[in-house]
């Protein structure tokens, strides 16, 4: 796993990611100093994304980046930001203002603002430099770092999209005072879901964790933030584009662990869940499909239910109907034609996939997940 490097002197975290685009994350508080480095002397304009409730941030952004010219574009909240139209009013203001290829976006958001300002920096002119920095616990462990990049269509959510790395990434732990705690919560689901696939330590660290005591400034916390992105940094660097793992190992792919129901559950609802807590949902039902497909046990699944559920996520929903859900889950990204994909468990930290699951096995997790409780083994 990525060891981190303490800049001398701070409290901060250096997070180094390599591969043919290196980069630093870089995790502590009060980082604004290190966004002009980041952004690199030859950028005369600063195209900021940020998310419309964080304009006075980016005020205080806006001035330690000195004689640069800065666009400040307020975006919509939430997966509202995350269309084809925003990004279109976008790009149409950048070539107004003759915005160059030696010119450089910023994002200032959460993980959808950081995912729409990552597009908007991949398509245009090719691609230039982009910087995040991310407000949300989501954003920081997940959005900000690896350069996936997408917009959402009527057809489903990240559809369209590129990879496109960062050329640095400030996770200042200052901006999640910002948060309501619910948001807090939804982020720990991707945090807990590195546990799952990667990282036991992380699991045992939220179990030890108070939920009603959960506080921004909580060592433990800031832990779980790290160690989350060393996960999320030690997958994309053996596997930036998902074309998949060595060993069995699913490469990539393994970050999408709760995500093929998750996606569905938050377009059905029209991205009025929280992706936190759709991602949630998703890993309790594709353990649940694991048990059932007979390759975890019944004590596996329970852990998912009571970890998720210990900070108030939720692990049983009603509403929409499988038929509707099983139709946006077969377009999910990982499907191959007909056949459904899914990342499942072989054990803690033992992630693989499983391909072409029976529809039985798959309605009867999802029954499951309405009724909050074990379903029956299928005949």
């Amino acid at each position: 796993m990525t060891d981190p490097t303490p800049t001398a002197g701070t409290a901060e975290t250096t997070l180094h990611v390599g591969g043919a685009s290196p980069y630093d994350v870089v995790v502590g508080t009060d980082l604004a100093r290190h966004l002009p480095a980041m952004v690199g002397d030859a950028a005369e304009r600063v195209a900021m994304v940020v998310d419309t409730r964080l304009q006075p941030y980016a005020d205080d952004l806006v001035d330690i980046l000195g004689e640069r010219e800065v666009l400040v574009f307020a975006v919509p909240e939430g997966e509202e930001a995350k269309s084809v139209e925003v990004a279109a009013e976008i790009w149409n203001a950048l070539g107004q203002e003759g915005f160059t290829r030696s010119d450089v976006v910023v994002t200032l958001g959460g993980g959808a603002t950081t995912d729409l300002g990552g597009f908007i920096a991949a398509t245009w002119l090719r691609g230039v430099r982009v910087v995040h920095v991310p407000t949300t616990l989501l954003a920081m462990v997940d959005a900000a770092v690896g350069g996936k990049t997408a917009v959402n269509t009527e057809a489903g959510k990240n559809l369209v999209g590129a990879f496109h790395e960062p050329a640095g990434v400030l996770c200042d732990l200052s901006y999640l005072r910002t948060l309501a705690g619910e948001e807090l919560v939804s982020g720990l689901a991707e945090v807990i879901k590195c546990g799952f696939v990667a990282d036991p330590e992380i699991l045992r660290l939220a179990e030890s964790l108070e939920p009603g005591a959960l506080g921004v400034d909580d060592p433990v916390l800031r832990e779980l933030v790290e160690r989350a992105i060393r996960v999320k940094i030690d997958v994309v660097v053996a596997d930036l584009r998902e074309t998949g793992g060595r060993d069995g190992h699913p490469g990539r792919e393994v970050l999408n662990y709760g995500h093929t129901l998750g996606h569905a559950i938050e377009a059905i609802s029209g991205y009025t869940i929280r992706h936190g807590e759709a991602v949630s949902l998703g890993c309790v039902y594709v353990a649940e499909l694991a048990r059932l497909e007979g390759r975890i046990g019944p004590d596996l699944v329970q852990r998912h239910r009571e970890l998720f559920g210990r900070f108030g996520l939720p692990t049983g929903m009603s509403g929409p109907s499988f038929d509707d859900v099983l139709e946006l889950m077969r377009v999910d990204k990982k499907a191959r034609g007909s056949q459904l994909r899914f990342v499942v468990l072989d054990d803690v930290a033992r992630p693989a996939v499983l391909a072409g699951p029976s529809e039985a096995n798959l309605r009867a997790a999802y029954d499951a997940l309405e009724l909050g409780e074990e379903a029956p083994e299928q005949p």
